[in-house]
């Protein structure tokens, strides 16, 4: 597919909180799935936005445009409008357009199936008044381009396994969907290797995955509820916590494990990237679960774990700023005490001194919308079209919705903005590459009401 775009629709909100039970309400995690779902497809570079990132009450008119005002109603744009059912059913479902065909649900369905899902059907519903019309707003009245989803994970009220499935494994559904889109748009698709799981590669088998892991296979089969020891490459395992072998080094070598980088294993063993690169004959820092690493002996550095501070920019994510220091998204969660993958514009981190210069701080980007051009954008971050045609070595002027330009790192970061006729705090958000939350905090707002005329800290 050419220029994938996406939009995350977090079900219900504010006032509505759509269906509760068994200590599930659906608002709040509907809004945890699309926050999930959000950062990862960021991570994989596809040009992503959310219809609300807050508990926020919005309107199915609101809501819908706040979805066309995205991307418009354009060929290669996917919205995904995250739901939890109700009415005592168990597992997945995936709901599409009269427009479109069951290729993207399905893709779904398949890989919410791999990740231990039960998985019900992919189907289209019609207005009883009108069947010629879909039954949902989200698929009805968004343009005729766009590919709607409503996906239902599973049902908070299932007298099945969806419940616990919901409230522990959520991160893991989110997770099969993002797999899902990536197929479908013929992307490729990298990361999400969520801690306790592992992902069935090709020649694994349950003993091997056992052996590898310090469990049995009864234990596997009982944690996923499996009935044979047939496996699916790219099936999502649960792994037993705390059966991972914890003899960290057997002699000079060390057995890569789930959440691992280079520099957390240079750290743990007191070296460097470099010299695990050097030592191991590797050319990327790109490690396998179960690969074998030699280890330097008797290396005698222990000033490895330095401390520095990254500044969050616009367009930062926690993968983009692990990426430049050289370790894992787990460890700079771990370093920060981080519990989610949310960052705010402002927000300092703590990051590895010693690999600092990775880092290129004086660089901070942005995604092209519709209606920009050069002039625009070099207007709103106080720089020239020619400076932002050098830095992202343009010939002409012309850009393409979803490009991604380089930004001087000098922009103004005290920014300002004056609140015009239909303004919201959201749309501002978008348009400024920020959030709802960062602009509230920056502006010491308590609520969403702005006033025309009003002047915004950006």
């Amino acid at each position: 597919m050419n220029n994938p775009r996406i939009v995350i629709d977090a079900g219900h909100g504010g006032t509505d909180g759509g269906a509760t039970g068994n200590g599930i309400i659906e608002k709040n995690l509907t809004l945890d799935i699309s926050k999930y779902m959000y950062n990862r497809f960021r991570e994989l570079g596809i040009p992503v936005t959310m219809t609300r990132t807050t508990d926020e009450t919005l309107s199915p008119t609101e809501r819908v445009n706040r979805i066309m005002d995205a991307y418009g109603d354009e060929k290669g744009v996917i919205i995904i409008s995250n739901h939890i059912n109700a009415g005592g059913g168990d597992g997945a479902e995936v709901i599409y357009a009269l427009r479109d065909d069951a290729t993207l649900a399905n893709d779904i369905l398949t890989e919410l199936e791999k990740s231990g899902q039960n998985v019900r059907e992919a189907f289209q519903r019609r207005l009883p008044s009108n069947t010629a019309k879909d039954y949902y707003f989200i698929h009805r009245d968004t343009g005729m381009n766009t590919e709607p989803v409503i996906v239902e994970y599973g049902f908070l009220d299932s007298t099945g396994d969806d419940p616990e499935q919901l409230k522990e494994d959520y991160d893991i559904l989110a997770e099969a969907v993002v797999r899902g889109v990536m197929k479908y748009i013929g992307k490729p698709y990298s990361g999400g290797e969520i801690e306790g799981t592992y992902t069935v590669k090709s020649g694994d088998s349950l003993w091997s995955i056992a052996n590898r892991f310090n469990t049995t296979v009864a234990e596997i089969k009982r944690l996923n509820n499996l009935n044979t020891n047939a496996l699916q490459v790219g099936q999502v395992l649960k792994l037993p916590t705390g059966n991972e072998n914890t003899n960290d080094s057997q002699g000079n070598t060390y057995t890569v494990k789930s959440g691992d980088s280079l520099w957390s294993i240079a750290n743990r063993f007191h070296t460097t990237v470099p010299e695990l690169k050097t030592l191991n004959n590797l050319n990327t820092n790109t490690l396998q679960i179960g690969q074998i690493l030699k280890l330097p002996i008797n290396n005698g550095n222990t000033n490895i774990n330095q401390e520095s501070t990254y500044i969050v920019k616009s367009g930062d994510s926690l993968w983009s700023i692990a990426r430049k220091y050289d370790i894992s998204v787990s460890e700079l969660q771990n370093l920060n005490n981080l519990t989610s993958t949310t960052l705010q514009v402002g927000q300092v981190l703590k990051v590895p001194q010693n690999n600092s210069n990775n880092a290129d701080s004086s660089i901070n980007t942005y995604i092209v919308k519709s209606g920009d051009s050069l002039w625009s954008i070099a207007n709103r971050f106080g720089t020239t079209v020619d400076e932002l045609k050098r830095l992202n070595g343009l010939n002409s002027n012309i850009l393409n919705i979803g490009q991604v330009l380089k930004l001087p790192g000098n922009i103004n970061s005290n920014q300002t903005y004056i609140v015009k006729a239909g303004d919201s705090l959201w749309n501002i958000a978008q348009r400024f590459q920020t959030t709802v939350d960062a602009l509230k905090e920056k502006n010491n707002l308590v609520n969403n009401n702005l006033t025309i005329g009003q002047v915004l800290q950006i």
